[in-house]
């Protein structure tokens, strides 16, 4: 059960998708853009801190707080989730957890209320979910880090004005020769390679960049040389319960337009929610995103209550993320030839919805996961 700060969280959430995002989801993908000024309002709101305490600009809030917020924001467009995911997990939480105070003062307040953007540079081409088999190096020059490499899959890539960046200290030491950097992305050397081009989630940027002899004072260091893989993996809980409520925004904002069109469409000279086979899939689409809603909740209540999760964590994600793209499915065969045309919302929300089995771990790297929680009695 939600308590009444809560509830009055989720509510100033779902008002502000439904009347801010959901009308305009559908110019923001075709523009492959999310406007500036849309930003700017979801940090007044505090939607970019929400785990930050507010001595550092942020909201003070908690996991179950978070995951309400983006499973709104999701519902209204999946691209903007996505930013709103990226910035409070993987930018925000790794500065506050391991950053220091000077550090927090420069990038963490901004960061926390949208006056800057960040995005986190682990991924490689050649490494997926492998993170430790990272190849960008960050050589010590004199009084300075020198990073050389290349990063793939950048959410916030092209708008980022921080990027949380992971490179290879010590060659020798494995993952525990891996450093993380907080690198501005003006740097001359950080260059945007390229935007990549999507099938769904056109609003949010991901891009491919390339660090040549980029340079990194000592003070960018985040946390002590060789905390960068701890530092990487630290929020994967937190990261993979926010997907879970992705997921569910999504399916959720799927469902609910196949029911409006169901209880308008006439076949047979009846409504359309009328006939026995669609009232059934509606029973199952409902059913199944009110489980996933209730794991991810389950499991972002254990994080608020510093308790392991990793299992919970991740069955939520993998639960959430295939049920979402099976209520996509089935709220365009509701809609018939009209959800495969992109005048109706269901076809975009099925194209944003398929990422969540891939980032943040693909659902086969969740099932790993929780295969070894089952074999080490967990």
């Amino acid at each position: 059960m939600l308590n009444e700060e809560q509830i009055a969280i989720r509510d100033m959430a779902h008002d502000f998708s439904c009347k801010e995002l959901a009308p305009n989801a559908s110019t923001w993908d075709e523009d492959q853009n999310i406007p500036d000024k849309v930003i700017e309002n979801i940090g007044e709101l505090g939607f970019l801190g929400v785990q930050i305490p507010e001595i550092w600009g942020g909201s003070g809030l908690g996991n179950i707080d978070l995951s309400l917020i983006i499973e709104e924001i999701a519902a209204g467009e999946g691209g903007i989730s996505t930013l709103v995911a990226v910035q409070n997990s993987v930018v925000c939480m790794p500065i506050y957890n391991y950053g220091s105070d000077s550090q927090k003062q420069k990038y963490l307040k901004k960061l926390a209320t949208g006056k800057l953007i960040g995005a986190f540079m682990l991924t490689e081409s050649h490494t997926g979910s492998d993170a430790s088999a990272i190849k960008t190096q960050a050589k010590k020059v004199g009084n300075k880090y020198v990073l050389n490499g290349s990063k793939s899959f950048v959410s916030n890539g092209n708008k980022a004005d921080i990027a949380i960046t992971f490179a290879v200290t010590d060659a020798e030491a494995g993952s525990k020769g891996i450093s993380a950097f907080i690198v501005p992305t003006n740097s001359p050397g950080f260059n945007v390679d390229r935007i990549e081009k999507k099938l769904g989630q056109r609003s949010s940027d991901t891009c491919s960049i390339s660090l040549s002899n980029v340079e990194i004072t000592p003070d960018l260091l985040l946390g002590e040389e060789g905390e960068g893989y701890k530092i990487a993996l630290s929020n994967l809980e937190g990261g993979r319960i926010g997907i879970a409520a992705q997921a569910v925004g999504m399916a959720r904002s799927a469902y609910e337009h196949a029911l409006s069109y169901a209880q308008q469409r006439e076949t047979f000279n009846k409504k359309l929610v009328d006939h026995q086979a669609i009232q059934f899939k509606l029973a199952d689409m409902k059913t199944q995103i009110s489980v996933a809603r209730q794991m991810y909740l389950h499991a972002a209540d254990l994080r608020d209550k510093r308790k392991k999760c990793i299992e919970e964590a991740s069955m939520a994600k993998l639960f959430a993320s295939e049920m979402a793209e099976k209520v996509c499915s089935d709220s365009i065969q509701i809609h018939g030839g009209y959800g495969y045309l992109q005048d109706y919302p269901v076809e975009r929300i099925y194209r944003d919805v398929r990422a969540t089995q891939i980032y943040e771990g693909a659902s086969e790297i969740q099932k790993i996961v929780i295969s070894r929680e089952i074999l080490a009695g967990n």
